[in-house]
């Protein structure tokens, strides 16, 4: 009966009109202008749906998603020739090491590239900030950081980076940030994970206005 009921959840659950929404919305932001970066979402059975590579994200359609299995292989939506986004072994790793996110979103903005190169070593200090706990930090005057990684050419190496940190130190938030690319977030349901976007994006602004600011 359990059985069932999953894979009747899972033919009916249909992800991809939120994810549009999202990525109409972080477009408007200008932090997925032209066709950078990608979101996806897990169904009922762990596979899940991510954007496809190339696609604008401001005018997405339900066309523009490519499923992904855990076996690795993929299923388009009427166009085979579309193609799981270029950051498909992120989202995957991320989905590995944290069974319970049910999304995974990556976005590209100015300030998210800018505040990359504020420190040398892999660990961005977060300012104290009361917006902080909107990532699930409770605490006064937070000690928080997020994981800084490099970027490389060929993503894969970037999941590999981040799946041998993480198995050996868990983050203190569910968010990273990957030097002169963007920031990525994972969370328990599509709209936290619209929220996370939207807190570290406001944490970067801060971050470069205080360092303007000489604060």
């Amino acid at each position: 009966m359990k059985q069932e009921l999953l894979e009747t959840v899972s033919i009916n659950y249909d992800p991809r009109p939120e994810l549009i929404g999202a990525a109409s919305y972080f477009h408007a932001q200008g932090w997925m202008l032209g066709t950078a970066g990608n979101l996806s979402a897990k169904m009922p059975d762990n596979s899940f749906w991510i954007t496809a590579s190339g696609k604008s994200k401001g005018k997405l359609t339900h066309d523009d998603f490519v499923r992904v299995y855990s076996d690795g292989s993929v299923e388009a939506p009427r166009t085979a020739s579309i193609k799981p986004s270029a950051e498909t072994s992120i989202h995957s790793c991320i989905y590995e090491l944290f069974p319970e996110a049910q999304a995974c979103y990556h976005v590209h903005s100015v300030d998210a590239n800018l505040v990359s190169h504020f420190v040398d070593g892999d660990e961005l200090p977060l300012p104290p900030l009361e917006m902080i706990k909107g990532l699930g930090v409770w605490e006064e005057n937070p000690n928080c950081i997020m994981p800084l990684f490099d970027n490389h050419f060929k993503v894969p190496q970037i999941a590999d980076d981040i799946k041998t940190r993480f198995l050996a130190q868990k983050p203190q938030i569910p968010a990273l940030l990957i030097r002169n690319h963007g920031v990525t977030v994972w969370a328990n349901s599509l709209e936290t994970a619209r929220n996370y976007i939207e807190i570290t994006e406001f944490v970067f602004r801060y971050i470069v206005a205080a360092k303007k600011a000489g604060i």
